[in-house]
């Protein structure tokens, strides 16, 4: 019977994986990483130089990301049949498999999927990670939340007027999935008067980081590592008095 552990890999910069998942890669003899056809994937690249010599590498390729809409039932019937095939495949294995998760896996991982169809079958073990967003709230250097200010994440791919509507009812702000979803994103943030506190943080701790308001980028497209952030201005604290000179 195969042995799971999902390492959190965190944000993407190798130096800010916790020392379990350091440990478990390094160890490993076998790993698992999702990632689109024809590419490297982000969690392998974040592993790169670290692995044993030998390791059996799997490379779990999505048979649909963007070709196929989100509400068309083909979109989740493709999805369902993949990770049914990966979870029988990983669980038949024999010995201990390490898979590769980006950010942390349960907040918003493609482990999930397979988490859920592989209870009860083999023996499993989550390892926690820094997420995507703290990683990129982290590169503006201001705090996201202060005092009761209220956090919350959306999805880009929502609707615009459910969008409007949450980002005018909260204090600190995350949007996640942006991409082709910027021009809908500004409309939404304009509209719930956010929008000149918006940020765009783009591969955040990653090579090629990039850090600006939303209001000083012309950009229709936004890479897929890019998140939207609206800071909260709740009870700060006093300013602290300056030293004696």
């Amino acid at each position: 019977m195969a042995r799971i552990i999902c390492a959190g890999l965190g944000p993407g910069d190798p130096d800010l994986m916790s020392v379990r998942a350091d440990r478990a890669l390094r160890t490993a003899r076998c790993i698992a990483y999702f990632r689109k056809p024809g590419r490297p994937g982000m969690a392998r690249r974040i592993v790169q130089g670290m692995l044993a010599p030998g390791c059996v590498e799997l490379a779990m390729e999505y048979p649909v990301t963007t070709e196929i809409p989100l509400s068309d039932p083909a979109y989740n019937a493709q999805l369902s049949a993949f990770y049914d095939h990966w979870a029988e495949r990983l669980a038949a294995l024999p010995g201990e498999v390490v898979v590769l998760c980006e950010g942390d896996p349960f907040f918003y991982g493609s482990f999930m999927h397979l988490h859920l169809r592989l209870q009860g079958r083999c023996e499993i073990e989550v390892i926690p990670g820094i997420t995507g967003m703290s990683g990129c709230w982290t590169a503006t250097d201001m705090p996201i939340a202060w005092g009761d200010d209220v956090l919350t994440v959306l999805m880009g791919t929502l609707d615009e007027d459910t969008l409007a509507a949450r980002m005018a009812g909260t204090d600190a702000l995350v949007v996640m999935k942006t991409g082709r979803n910027l021009p809908k994103l500004r409309r939404a943030l304009s509209r719930a008067g956010r929008l000149d506190a918006a940020w765009l943080v783009e591969r955040g701790t990653m090579p090629g980081q990039r850090v600006q308001r939303l209001v000083d980028s012309d950009a229709e497209v936004a890479p897929y590592f890019a998140i939207l952030l609206v800071h909260g201005q709740g009870r700060r604290p006093l300013a602290l008095p300056r030293a004696a000179e």
